[in-house]
């Protein structure tokens, strides 16, 4: 079997085996399926509502996507996220590629399969949200960029112009500005100014990225007007930066722990390449690639916004010159290699154990921990155990480096998509979609009551009931507002989530 078969039989177990595995995850995941199921009830293709309030939070091609994902596969899990996998796939293939190009097959396959079993990669590039999209555009832009200042050759320059607009078109000007700025930045070091502006102000390319991102803006604003302008540019662009949104702050240092976690089992590879920094700076192609993560880490750090998958947006140019380290210089692992990975497993293991000496106050809370030891057991324990043991095993044995390295990382991989996020679905997800399937069963029209779970709108194929809890109303609720009803009957509960009727 080829390391090729290798990566592609990773990247298939990766990205497309559990996409219905497991109930869409709120908010994120339930609000854009929810949003794209009423737009394919409405027939509105142009401007997106959610439970019939407008959602200005992303431009309109992911939704694109699922609503023909949707029509293809039926409304279900597979068929919302898939597009979002098939985006991490070629997000994959175009990182296999440029790399092979640029820097040989061998720093190719290390980089390919970095990207492939990152702990972060995993959990957003096949979730039905738009960010593997856009991570795919603004990484194929950026190569593209790349492959004309090597070459000259205009179709690189114009392809970087449909993929900028592509991107646009998925979440916005962030799409632009990674881009521009990291272009210009390195060009600005290489007293390149004059070319530089030739490329922006390039009028094929311009006319290219209008043809493709400005008919749906410019409908858009016809259907909203300000509306659009006040809540798509100004709050969610804008605000995002000026300010924290919906409590999502942090400190400067924000994403150095997120980075970390994030591109586990291989965080001791990501280390010891940034720790090479000189050999980095040294070559043109590694000078542009480390401008492109440092702007991505510095913006978003400077951001008055801060969530997780932010600082993704500048992975790609770190798992290529970790995969040119790796070509170079990783002969064998040591057990320092494996320490993080190792630390994970430990972690996970010991988390059932912990519960047992929580004390809260949030009966909800309460209800999610009593619920940890049932679903976080024996199974996931075990499987948990075997991996820790595994992994010291592989690392000991006698294959070569790059089967020990698949090895590794098909552990991990599996354990996460198939183990733990399914056990932390039981208890998240499962209960939501539980209700909304017997509230739909029943022909029931509930008032969602101090919750937010697009997810179970979806599931219910219904927007909420807009109307004050009363006698014989239906209620979905958690657990610590059932002391807000002195009378009901319960229809549904599991793990904190009840849906109940109203007596009196």
């Amino acid at each position: 079997m080829s390391y090729r078969v290798l990566l592609i039989l990773i990247a298939l177990i990766n990205f497309i085996a559990p996409l219905g595995f497991v109930p869409l995850f709120d908010l994120d995941e339930g609000a854009f399926s929810e949003a794209t199921r009423e737009m394919i009830q409405s027939g509105n293709y142009i401007t997106t509502y959610l439970d019939g309030a407008l959602r200005f939070d992303k431009p309109i091609l992911i939704y694109w996507l699922q609503a023909f994902s949707v029509k293809t596969f039926g409304l279900n899990e597979f068929a919302l996220r898939f597009p979002s996998a098939v985006a991490g796939l070629l997000w994959g293939f175009a990182i296999w590629s440029f790399t092979k190009k640029e820097l040989g097959e061998k720093a190719a396959f290390f980089a390919t399969l970095f990207m492939l079993s990152a702990l972060q990669v995993n959990l957003i590039a096949k979730a039905a949200i738009a960010d593997s999209l856009l991570n795919l555009f603004i990484a194929t832009s950026l190569f593209a960029i790349w492959q004309f200042l090597e070459s000259k050759n205009r179709v690189y320059l114009y392809a970087s112009f449909a993929l900028i607009a592509l991107g646009t078109l998925t979440k916005g000007p962030v799409a632009i500005m990674i881009p521009l700025i990291t272009v210009a930045i390195y060009m600005g070091l290489k007293r390149e100014f004059k070319e530089f502006f030739k490329i922006i102000f390039n009028p094929i390319g311009i006319l290219i990225f209008l043809a493709i991102a400005l008919p749906w803006y410019y409908l858009e604003y016809l259907d909203q007007g300000q509306k659009f302008i006040d809540g798509f540019f100004l709050k969610h662009n804008i605000g995002r930066f000026s300010s924290a949104m919906e409590s999502h702050r942090g400190s400067i240092f924000y994403f150095i722990p997120v980075i970390l976690l994030g591109f586990l089992p291989f965080t001791s590879i990501l280390i010891k390449t940034l720790a090479k920094a000189k050999e980095i700076f040294s070559t043109n192609l590694g000078l542009f690639l480390i401008i492109w993560f440092a702007f991505v880490f510095i913006f978003f750090s400077l951001s008055g916004t801060k969530l997780p998958h932010y600082v993704v947006y500048g992975y790609t140019p770190l798992f290529i010159l970790m995969g040119a380290y790796s070509a170079k210089r990783f002969k064998e692992f040591a057990l320092l290699d494996i320490l993080p990975i190792l630390a994970l497993y430990a972690t996970l293991f010991a988390l059932p154990f912990f519960t047992n000496y929580m004390e809260l106050n949030n009966r909800y809370v309460e209800d999610i921990i009593k619920a940890i030891p049932l679903e976080f057991g024996g199974f996931y324990l075990s499987s948990i155990a075997i991996a820790f043991i595994l992994t010291i095993a592989i690392k000991y044995s006698k294959f070569s480096l790059k089967i020990k390295s698949v090895i590794i990382a098909l552990l991990f991989t599996i354990l996460l998509n198939f183990v733990v996020i399914k056990a932390y679905a039981n208890i998240a997800q499962q209960p939501i979609k539980d209700a909304a399937l017997y509230a739909k069963e029943h022909s029931l029209k509930p008032i969602l009551y101090h919750i937010t779970k697009p997810s179970f709108l979806l599931y219910l194929n219904s927007k909420s009931l807009k109307e004050k809890p009363s006698k014989d109303k239906v209620i979905l609720l958690k657990s610590k507002n059932l002391k807000d009803f002195k009378s009901y009957k319960i229809l549904y509960s599991k793990y904190g989530i009840y849906l109940i009727k109203l007596t009196k």
